[in-house]
């Protein structure tokens, strides 16, 4: 087995459990069998991996995405999780994307005004234009994957 199979067999194992096992079957149209080949340890089952799509099912439905987060650090990246889970997929598009991007920046930009007035960020203050930071990067993201849509 390579040295990243008993890793990410271990992230695979977190993410079933994570949704369920009954869950898991019915999210992906494995077995409960099937399921658990994907994170035995046996050396029969050593080069067995998940599939990407049923990764990916499990997921979207689990408290924490267990398998990228497994991939990026074998990889050396960093994820940022965004825990805003939208019961409804992303409405509007570019140009709805544009304002938000502008309210977004004038709040980051009103954030800093008033941080630095005194000459100094605080600790306090560079932990609310990071929030607004990554508010701002989120709409960003949003506003990507509207043009990625447009352009498939």
């Amino acid at each position: 087995m390579s040295t990243f199979g008993p890793y990410l067999k271990k992230h695979t194992e977190l993410l079933v459990k994570d949704v369920g096992i009954e869950t898991a079957c019915k999210l992906t149209g494995k077995s409960k069998a099937t399921l658990g080949r994907y994170y035995a340890d046996h050396e029969e089952h050593s080069e067995r991996f998940m599939p990407v799509d049923a990764v990916a099912a499990l997921e979207q439905q689990s408290s924490y995405p267990h398998v990228t987060s497994a991939l990026a650090e074998l990889n050396g990246i960093t994820l940022s999780f965004d825990q805003r889970r939208d019961n409804e997929t992303r409405k509007g598009g570019v140009n709805s994307n544009v304002v938000a991007l502008s309210q977004r920046f004038a709040m980051l930009m009103a954030e800093y005004h008033q941080s630095i007035e005194d000459g100094v960020i605080s600790a306090n203050e560079a932990r609310r234009l990071l929030r607004e930071t990554l508010a701002l990067q989120q709409v960003l993201v949003d506003m990507k994957l509207h043009l990625e849509d447009e352009t498939v």
